[in-house]
């Protein structure tokens, strides 16, 4: 069982940062690879990454690629993602998620494919 705190949102004008942080309870957490997703209002769930266990596979989506990164300490328990240069678009509740395995970028982008989820965190960006 893994549970899932997301942290770090908030309201940032266009063009600033966030970091979002994601802490994972558990010893096990080196174990599985990690997810960041958002939901903006009236949208369906959209897979913004994901980072594999150890750090060292990384997939980012398209329409966050350049602006966004994800990083992980494992030591920390926490995933994170970086978000620079936000757009309004990029308004939305951003959740993490986690799943013991890496699969392809498709088949990680399917909301069922993780096991476990955050509650979410609120980004505002104001233009």
């Amino acid at each position: 069982q893994v549970q899932l705190v997301e942290s770090g949102g908030g309201l940032v004008q266009a063009g600033g940062s966030l970091r979002l942080s994601c802490a994972a309870s558990g010893r096990t957490f080196s174990t599985y690879a990690m997810g960041w997703f958002r939901q903006a209002p009236g949208k369906e769930r959209e897979f913004v990454g994901a980072i594999g266990r150890s750090g060292g596979s990384i997939y980012t989506a398209d329409s966050v690629k350049g602006r966004f990164t994800i990083s992980r300490d494992n030591t920390k328990n926490t995933v994170y993602l970086q978000m620079n240069s936000l757009k309004s678009e990029d308004t939305a509740v951003y959740y993490c998620a986690a799943d013991r395995y890496w699969g392809t970028a498709q088949a990680m982008g399917v909301i069922g494919y993780w096991d476990y989820w955050g509650q979410g965190t609120q980004v505002t960006v104001s233009s």
